[in-house]
């Protein structure tokens, strides 16, 4: 057992973790942060996708000691959040989530890339392609691009009048 601690939405985590324990399995079992979801275990869905360090990582393939001082943020750290509040609204008006297992990870990483590039989320394409590494095997992704396109207009339309 390896003693870790790092920031934890916000506030301080401290753990003893077997060296080879995901940061999944971590969240998940020893926080009791159930919106980091497990679903292929080998980073090829998304649903764990969680942020380390302000970068979008799948926490199923990063180690829980790898996490020593570094600062994670998961779905649940970002209630107030004006991009992932905006996203959420979003979501509901484009039904762009059914069974909700993929939602966290799809909105972890759209916030992520609209983080990086507002004004190129305005464009499908764009989006299509940087969420191309998560998986949904209900909604069939429309109504996720336009959520993550309109989240872009509202954002930008917002700077606007701000300035």
């Amino acid at each position: 057992m390896t003693a870790i601690k790092f920031t934890l939405n916000h506030e301080v985590c401290v753990g003893d973790v077997d060296d080879r324990q995901t940061l999944a399995d971590f969240l998940r079992d020893q926080c009791s942060l159930t919106a980091v979801h497990l679903g292929c275990e080998h980073g090829a869905c998304g649903a764990c996708t969680v942020e380390m360090d302000a970068q979008a990582v799948r926490s199923c393939l990063v180690l829980a000691v790898m996490c020593e001082g570094k600062t994670i943020t998961t779905l649940d750290g970002l209630a107030d959040d004006r991009i992932m509040s905006e996203l959420k609204s979003q979501f509901h008006l484009h039904h762009a989530l059914q069974c909700g297992f993929c939602t966290s990870g799809f909105l972890m990483m759209a916030r992520d890339i609209l983080r990086r590039n507002v004004s190129s989320c305005r464009k499908s394409d764009f989006v299509r392609e940087e969420l191309a590494g998560h998986i949904c095997r209900c909604t069939g992704y429309n109504g996720i691009i336009k959520a993550v396109t309109e989240t872009a207009h509202a954002l930008l339309a917002t700077q606007i009048k701000s300035a």
